[in-house]
């Protein structure tokens, strides 16, 4: 699994009717891997991370220096 810094990490539920969780990525480990220190969108809690198999990122797509807006 690999991330970069404003990533978002998506928990799915585990049970039905179970919400899902999601984290700002704040710092990766080495070569973008975990542990991931994150900062938990529902409480603000900031903690390491280090993903399940329940666990995906979505990306954070950046716009490139220059493009125009």
């Amino acid at each position: 699994m690999h991330a970069s810094v404003g990533d978002r990490i998506v928990v799915r539920g585990h049970r039905v009717g179970e919400h899902e969780r999601d984290a700002e990525i704040i710092e990766v480990g080495p070569d973008g891997g975990p542990p991931y220190k994150v900062r938990w969108g529902d409480t603000g809690h900031e903690a390491l991370f280090f993903p399940g198999n329940d666990a995906s990122i979505e990306h954070f797509v950046r716009k490139s220096e220059g493009s125009g807006g």
